[in-house]
């Protein structure tokens, strides 16, 4: 298996012991956050510590190996499971939407982060009440385009006022590369919790464990490191 990452869009293969120590590599970030990087970069010189990042530059992770293709015409988005209306939503039906627009900075569990990143999209908590998610459903599974990647958050969490489904990132349509043309924005957690090439939303009665968790990262994945609620109010700007 060979998996990939991208910097500004140029594709780096990435082999399978590689991508084992990125997710070891995260799993640490978790507990000591940029200092990881820090360590890494000063002690390794090279190998892994070149594939680290730095300054304000995303990372882009791709667990397939490859960046699904969806255009915003052929874009839809299912939302079922415990609603009261199971609907498929398209890319012009979310921009038919009450919308907001957030400025956060984006932090990975391996240590970078890329500040005030510009998004637009439909808060989660929207498209929730949309549909009539029942009383007793206790989490929300995400999952992606690239039939690998799946991700879950409470019910709680997935009502914060700052948890979007994304359309727009730096006034445009997000990218290929960046998880477009939608994915998931829960910027209060790391990375791994904003779900790329989002395609289906599942309002559950159980909280799956998601791909990254399966592979050691936390399920609540808090910026803080706290393992409830953070912030319920949160900032918008």
């Amino acid at each position: 298996m060979v998996d990939e990452f991208a910097v500004n869009g140029t594709k780096t293969p990435v082999g399978r012991r590689m991508f084992l120590g990125l997710l070891a590599l995260g799993a640490a970030g978790v507990a000591f956050g940029a200092s990881v990087q820090n360590f890494v970069g000063n002690k390794l010189g090279s190998g892994l510590a070149s594939l680290l990042p730095g300054g304000d530059h995303f990372r882009i992770y791709s667990i397939t190996g490859t960046y699904p293709s969806i255009s915003t015409t052929k874009y839809r988005l299912k939302v079922s499971g415990l609603v009261d209306q199971p609907m498929t939503l398209s890319y012009a039906d979310l921009q038919a939407l009450p919308s907001i627009e957030i400025v956060k900075a984006f932090q990975c569990v391996t240590g970078w982060r890329v500040p005030n990143v510009h998004w637009k999209g439909v808060p989660l908590s929207h498209i929730l009440q949309m549909v009539g998610a029942h009383s007793g459903a206790v989490a929300v599974s995400f999952d992606s385009y690239d039939g690998a990647d799946t991700e879950s958050l409470s019910i709680d969490q997935a009502h914060l006022a700052d948890v979007i489904v994304a359309y727009e990132m730096y006034g445009a349509t997000v990218s290929r590369e960046h998880g477009g043309p939608v994915r998931l924005v829960v910027p209060e957690m790391y990375g791994y919790k904003s779900l790329k090439w989002l395609s289906g939303i599942r309002v559950m009665d159980e909280q799956l464990v998601g791909y990254w968790e399966q592979n050691g990262y936390p399920v609540n994945g808090w910026l803080d490191g706290s393992t409830g609620l953070t912030n319920p109010s949160p900032n918008l700007s």
